[in-house]
């Protein structure tokens, strides 16, 4: 049974908790919430097995949080404030792809994280200008009101592939309904690269754990490099995992292994 937290701006959030032990918050990148992501909910539950108080939860705009009025990087922050509260702070997050970026602009912003657990965070190279300009054309489009080409644009960086497989399975509604809700991801990524990263992030003490998958997007390597050397307490691991997705209980494992070994 879901339980909500309120945001600042009235937006209820909903979340599952599972486990008890120190917080984890899993934040979900592009098209991820609980009802379109069993890989995810799984994990949630093998972490919380290991003795932590795991937060699964429907970014708004997705799931059980699907009314909001905007969907801005703020507001998204403003959500992840609002579920540490209701947790008990501090809490670690843990980012899944532009989760991550959402993760890092959270933490830079000064809530209570204890620590960050990143998985293949797809980062433009510092201070570049794509991701500002991508954030632009999804607008644009999103101001069309045009769901398909919303996420056929947010995709158009991704193996082709990708998006053919998309178009044709049966989740292909539920994504185009989100298109929204991308504009946060988008545009934390644009964050990243606003300015030197070591500026950024200067205001992150949390210890933070860049990962990436054995077989990866050639992108996603120098990626976690720049997280790991740009965040004051960051490092870097590799895990058996392709293609950008993971099986459950790798990445449990390497959360809790990660998160047990901080003082």
């Amino acid at each position: 049974m879901s339980s909500f937290a309120t945001s600042r701006d009235g937006t209820r959030i909903a979340y599952t908790v599972e486990g008890s032990g120190p917080p984890v918050i899993l934040v979900g990148g592009a098209m991820q919430f609980r009802g379109f992501d069993p890989n995810t909910v799984a994990m949630a539950t093998l972490l919380a097995a290991q003795g932590f108080t795991v937060v699964n939860y429907d970014r708004r705009g997705r799931g059980e949080s699907a009314q909001a009025p905007s969907f801005t990087l703020a507001d998204t922050i403003d959500d992840l404030r609002a579920l540490i509260e209701a947790t008990g702070a501090p809490a670690a997050l843990f980012g899944s792809s532009s989760g991550g970026s959402i993760c890092l602009a959270a933490a830079a912003a000064g809530l209570p994280v204890s620590a960050l657990v990143l998985w293949e965070v797809p980062l433009g190279a510092e201070q570049g200008t794509d991701s500002a300009a991508n954030l632009v054309g999804l607008r644009e489009r999103l101001a069309a009101g045009n769901g398909d080409g919303v996420i056929a644009y947010y995709m158009k960086d991704m193996p082709p592939e990708w998006l053919e497989g998309a178009r044709n399975s049966p989740g292909w509604p539920v994504m185009t309904a989100m298109g929204p809700s991308l504009e946060p991801d988008t545009e934390s990524l644009a964050w990243t690269q606003s300015a030197p990263r070591a500026q950024l992030w200067s205001a992150i003490t949390a210890p933070t754990l860049a990962v990436v998958g054995e077989q990866t997007l050639p992108l996603m390597p120098p990626a976690a490099e720049s997280i790991a050397a740009n965040v004051r307490h960051g490092s870097m691991a590799t895990i058996p995992a392709a293609n950008h997705s993971w099986e459950p209980a790798v990445m449990a494992n390497r959360i809790a292994e990660f998160l047990r070994s901080l003082p």
